[in-house]
């Protein structure tokens, strides 16, 4: 899809705010309010822009612990029957089908290492399709973006 420089300002800035009004950024690049909610259905419509969404900050609720566990199955013909059991555990946030080692790579957040624990071996190791994982606790996100325009 070929975007322009309207187009560009557009999603630049409600990348850093998506709450931006719509005439706030059409003043911004001297088009009418009309005509930016046209780009925003033209971008939407290609799936540029696949949605709006609020971002939760999980430490204020309490999620201390972020934790990649990537999951060993014993064929990957369960891929399907495992994905439907982790898609019912809340603290899964990511789930990735990947080459290399893992059959699935997937990111959690939990209250504390404690929580971790019992979540692998009481929900995700529990798993009859799963043969093991092998966890990688998150110290520190130092990089949190999308993709540049």
């Amino acid at each position: 899809m070929k975007i322009d420089g309207i187009d560009k300002i557009i999603i630049k800035t409600l990348l850093e705010d998506a709450r931006t009004p719509i005439l706030s950024i059409a003043r911004e690049v001297g088009i009418s309010g009309a005509a930016i909610h046209q780009r925003l259905r033209k971008l939407e419509s290609s799936h540029l822009i696949e949605g709006y969404q609020m971002k939760i900050n999980s430490k204020a609720l309490g999620y201390t612990t972020t934790a990649f566990v990537g999951v060993f199955l014993d064929s990957s013909g369960h891929l399907s029957a495992v994905m439907k059991k982790l898609n019912t555990i809340p603290e899964i946030l990511e789930s990735h089908y990947t080459t290399g080692n893992y059959s699935i790579f997937i990111k959690i957040i939990c209250k504390n290492n404690e929580d971790l624990m019992r979540l692998l071996n009481t929900k995700i190791q529990s798993i009859k399709e799963v043969l093991r994982t092998e966890t990688f606790i998150s110290l520190e996100q130092q990089i949190d973006r999308q993709i540049r325009i």
